[in-house]
């Protein structure tokens, strides 16, 4: 069976540390799913290649470790296979647009786990979500301690603010809610 064959339930595939990008269309259309659904496929296809190319290594690997005379037609068939298989996964890569940090490279060839580079980002993301959040609570706590500050000192003031406020976040929520059902009928 070809690698291009067969790419739906492959376990493992589909997935990476790559992220997939959709081709980009000149209009100004949402991306059309069948454009994602083409670039998992082409995904899929180039991690089926690329599982099948480990297995021809692996052939490879145990005809050169056992080699003598008989062995050669076999070690050139499976280099010949090598070649092929290689080719056909370079054609497959070129239809997928997968963009991979070069931090992940650099961990790769420093022979460390690339899981290492998800983890620093979460990790960075969570503390820069913390820091976000002390943030916004502070500005809440700052907020609600001037809104009383102001009440004492302008009371009228403060209560035209706060009546304006509410309508204009009545008005707010209605015209989302507009949006949202216009996005439902467009659907």
């Amino acid at each position: 069976m070809e690698s291009s064959q067969n790419t739906a339930g492959t376990p493992g595939s589909g997935g990476g540390n790559g992220m997939i990008v959709p081709p980009h269309s000149n209009d100004a259309s949402p991306v059309d799913s069948t454009a994602v659904d083409d670039s998992k496929h082409n995904l899929n296809q180039v991690t089926n290649s690329i599982q099948k190319t480990l297995g021809i290594l692996h052939q490879l690997y145990l005809t050169v470790f056992s080699f003598n005379v008989a062995s050669q037609a076999p070690l050139l068939q499976r280099q010949n296979n090598m070649v092929l298989e290689l080719d056909n996964m370079s054609k497959l890569a070129e239809k997928c647009n997968i963009q991979v940090p070069m931090e992940v490279l650099n961990l790769i060839d420093e022979g460390k786990n690339p899981d290492e580079f998800t983890r620093d980002v979460l990790n960075n993301c969570i503390a820069k979500n913390q820091i976000t959040k002390v943030k916004t609570d502070a500005f809440k706590v700052f907020r609600k301690s001037l809104l009383e500050e102001l009440d004492q000192a302008f009371p009228d003031e403060v209560e035209a603010y706060r009546e304006i406020r509410a309508s204009s976040s009545s008005e707010a929520n209605c015209f989302g809610q507009v949006q949202s059902m216009q996005w439902r009928f467009q659907g």
